[in-house]
């Protein structure tokens, strides 16, 4: 008999109805102001070196504060962390603008994308860790797949309305302003909410408790190779940060369709959110994950080859639709293995991986089109990822195994992280 599903369910709930709206606001600020970035970036050094080192500098502050920002989720309040990180995040937003209007000088661009990442390191670790504090278990997979489904309308969206208003307004003032305003409006929206946090330990910190997370995800099989295969997957597919490049000298656009290839995953991830969202839950999550990861390096290579706009639009698109069962999968099976008092460090270490993934992707991207090409760093990107698919597979057969997310039990953390005596 076939299972009944709701596909509903988490927005049937006021909590989580403020949480999606306020996280959706935010990012398709975020990703507006992204897409500004790498066009402004491009036109004023134009080398794909300089596309590179916008990956490179958000990296730092990742690797040096997403642990302690961990920590910092789970001894204290969640939200509040957010509020002060949306505050910074409004902060450089607003020195970008007004580095744009001023015409001021580019490289400044690279010192408020540090700022961006520090607020970021905050921020999302803590986003993603209160999710739990505001609705009930029995929604938890189903919160995912519409937390996906917003964050790629967010995704789609935001790249098109940035690539339209550069074009209309000859710069990125707008756009970074518009950044601004949507981490303002996230931050009045998550006032409102009231989690229920039950709080970690607040005797004197020791290293042992900050790398708790990372403790737990390498002594933990399933998150530690569904993260490694995000990780390194994404790490050679990362062709979004060539997209300028692309549009600019090989399908010959201009801002408004590359504005549109920043969109195209997004679409795609939607249509597959939606098709998640009303089907019941995958009954062999790990083969998913794994063919996902597959279709993704298959269409990366399609993307690099392609010289026609609407073809590359539909691979990008298909890269979107595969990322999609990657996220609703590996999210869920973190919120349903780890315990709320280790769920802030567990999620930092997540966005270790996914930071890491993205940015250091970006710049390898980037570096090896310098040296290379182009073409050969986005085809050699997705013939990477799917040799990374096939190590993982050997090497970590309970991911390989999984089966329905539901029947996942949360991991003991005293058993995982105990001091040591």
């Amino acid at each position: 008999m076939t299972e009944k599903t709701d596909p509903y369910a988490a927005l049937r709930l006021g909590p989580y109805r403020l949480f999606i709206s306020g996280r959706g606001i935010f990012f398709i600020g975020m990703h507006m102001q992204s897409t500004a970035i790498g066009w402004q970036i491009y036109e004023r050094f134009g080398t794909m070196l300089s596309l590179a080192y916008i990956g490179l500098v958000q990296i730092v502050p990742i690797l040096f504060l997403a642990l302690p920002a961990g920590h910092l989720a789970d001894r204290f309040n969640r939200k509040v962390i957010i509020l002060l990180a949306l505050g910074l995040f409004t902060i450089a937003s607003s020195c970008l603008a007004y580095l744009s209007h001023t015409h001021g000088d580019a490289r400044l661009i690279y010192l408020f994308l540090f700022l961006l990442g520090v607020a970021r390191s905050f921020a999302i670790p803590s986003i993603s860790a209160l999710l739990p504090n505001v609705i009930p278990r029995s929604v938890w997979a189903n919160a995912n797949t519409w937390n996906s489904t917003m964050f790629e309308l967010a995704s789609m969206t935001g790249p098109a309305l940035a690539g339209g208003i550069i074009a209309a307004t000859g710069g990125a003032t707008a756009v970074y302003l518009l950044a601004a305003s949507g981490a303002l409006s996230c931050l009045a929206l998550f006032s409102f909410l009231h989690p229920i946090q039950e709080l970690a330990n607040k005797q004197a910190a020791t290293f042992q408790d900050v790398i708790g997370g990372l403790r737990f995800m390498f002594r933990t099989k399933l998150l530690l190779g569904a993260a490694s295969l995000d990780l390194f997957a994404v790490l050679l597919g990362g062709a979004t940060t060539l997209l300028p490049v692309v549009a600019k000298d090989i399908l010959h656009v201009g801002p408004e369709g590359f504005g549109l290839l920043r969109a195209a995953p997004s679409v795609g991830a939607v249509t597959m959110a939606l098709i998640t969202a009303h089907r019941p839950p995958w009954q062999r999550s790990g083969r998913v994950l794994f063919l996902a990861f597959v279709g993704f390096g298959l269409a990366t290579i399609v993307f690099g080859l392609s010289r026609n706009f609407w073809l590359s639009m539909s691979m990008l698109a298909f890269t979107g639709m595969f990322d999609n069962l990657n996220v609703v999968i590996r999210q869920t099976l973190v919120q349903f293995i780890t315990p709320d008092t280790m769920r802030g460090r567990v999620t930092s270490v997540n966005f270790i991986f996914i930071g890491c993934s993205n940015e250091l992707g970006g710049f390898e991207s980037g570096l090896t089109a310098q040296l290379f090409g182009t073409v050969p760093s986005i085809v050699g990107g997705g013939v990477g990822t799917i040799l990374v698919v096939l190590v993982i597979m050997k090497l970590c057969p309970p991911l390989r195994k999984l089966g329905r997310m539901q029947d996942v039990q949360a991991a003991p953390a005293e058993a995982v992280i105990a001091r040591p005596a």
